[in-house]
């Protein structure tokens, strides 16, 4: 495997495809230490220090973990990318109900250019209202524990912040685009990667002040630590195998004559993800639900707070919510990424056909019958790494900050991400006539 690392540098493009990436990320860790104009930085700091000793993973942890720890600042990445991404599902679910979007979507390139705008124009007005929401919640001392994080609230404040803001979040998704042109991988996923990796250092400074302790009391054990150690690589081979997994449908090709010569009649598998989804499910289901707690955080009203609370983590309302939303969105991308009637008739068109199964709609039904119940399991995993920090905190007494590090939302787009990033590089490999990464067979993306 170190050859194959070392071979990558031989390769003029794929090395100067690896910089570029790696450069475009440098740019925006950067950003995330550029702060916002009127903002008391070490007042914040400070609230965000007192926070970080909650051990209920509240929606600031969250929402700082997507941004890199640029909210903590109140840089000019604060935002993240998180509004591009809820843009990106909103866009998705009118094209499958509006038929007009739908028939720009079967257009080809130039179609998809057309959506892609309208996401960047939903990019921009979702950015803008949360940064307003952002800018009044700063203004408000009861937000902060009576702490003044703002030195001169007013308008000019807020129109300075929604610009700052908004010119952040467009600058990351047209950086994220770059990547995805220019450079390796997918830039919208690295950028969100990167930020989730960009606590580390943190985790790692909150896990050995736990060993220390305070007053020589150490509140967590070396051998606790290495039972989570022992877990966190139990979870990322699980990840690994639920995503690679495949549910292989034989099918056989009948065999035809062509003039002199007889086609066909050879045996092949039609392979069907059991996480197709995968971590887009868990991207857009935690952007919807931590959009309506984001907006209501932001709002100094004691009957807006209380109702907001129904949907913070720890409460059975947001579990369920969060739950279901992932099965939906695994069931969802998985309906826009696979048409069971579109596979039949390409089989059929091809002389193609799955022993036991008649040709045409009886192929589709069963396709679609395989795919719903594989998608199930996977759905089913999801949940169950969606929900795992929590479980880490009853059980091992750590904050949120390091409970996400073992399992959970990060860990999984991390995971994945990774394993996307080097099936692209792999297949550069291989393209030039060079050994892959593994001495057997070849690595699997996501896709």
């Amino acid at each position: 495997m170190i050859s194959s690392f070392l071979n990558v540098f031989k390769i003029p493009d794929l090395k100067k495809k690896i910089f570029f990436t790696l450069g475009i990320i440098f740019a925006y860790r950067v950003g995330c230490y550029i702060p916002t104009p009127g903002v008391n930085g070490s007042m914040l700091a400070e609230f965000f220090e007192k926070m970080k000793s909650a051990t209920d993973g509240s929606i600031l942890d969250i929402m700082s973990m997507f941004s890199g720890g640029a909210l903590e600042k109140l840089t000019v990445f604060s935002l993240g990318i998180m509004p591009y991404i809820s843009s990106s599902i909103i866009m998705q679910l009118l094209t499958a109900v509006i038929p007009a979007l739908e028939k720009l979507q079967k257009e080809g390139q130039a179609g998809v250019q057309k959506i892609n705008q309208y996401t960047r124009y939903a990019t921009l007005a979702l950015a803008a209202l949360q940064s307003f929401f952002i800018s009044l919640w700063l203004e408000s001392p009861q937000s902060f524990q009576g702490l003044q994080i703002v030195n001169h609230p007013g308008w000019g404040f807020r129109i300075t912040t929604v610009f700052t803001l908004c010119a952040g979040t467009m600058l990351l998704m047209w950086l994220g685009e770059q990547i995805q042109e220019r450079g390796i991988g997918n830039g919208i996923s690295l950028i969100i990667a990167a930020s989730i990796l960009s606590r580390a250092p943190s985790a790692v400074r909150t896990l050995r002040l736990l060993l220390t302790g305070s007053g020589g009391k150490a509140q967590l054990q070396p051998l606790t630590l290495i039972i989570m150690v022992g877990f966190l690589f139990g979870v990322i081979i699980c990840i690994i195998l639920v995503t690679q997994a495949q549910r292989k449908i034989p099918v056989q090709y009948a065999r035809r004559i062509v003039g002199r010569k007889i086609m066909g009649g050879a045996s092949t598998y039609l392979p069907l993800k059991v996480d197709t989804a995968g971590v887009i499910a868990i991207i857009f289901a935690q952007s919807i639900i931590l959009f309506p707690a984001t907006i209501a955080s932001f709002i100094p009203n004691q009957t807006v707070q209380s109702m907001a609370s129904y949907m913070q983590r720890g409460s059975f309302v947001y579990y369920m919510i969060y739950s279901l939303l992932i099965v939906f969105f695994c069931y969802f991308y998985t309906a826009i990424v696979f048409n069971p009637i579109e596979y039949a008739d390409n089989m059929k068109k091809h002389g193609g056909f799955i022993p036991g199964v008649r040709p045409g709609n009886q192929t589709a039904d069963y396709l679609d019958f395989v795919m719903t119940r594989i998608t199930l399991a996977g759905a089913v995993f999801i949940c169950v790494i969606a929900v795992m920090p929590d479980a880490i905190m009853a059980s091992f007494k750590v904050p949120y900050v390091v409970a996400s590090f073992f399992g959970g939302t990060g860990i999984l787009i991390v995971v994945g991400v990774m394993l996307d990033t080097m099936k692209q590089i792999e297949s550069h490999l291989l393209m030039r006539h060079y050994d892959g990464f593994m001495r057997s067979g070849q690595m699997k993306g996501r896709r």
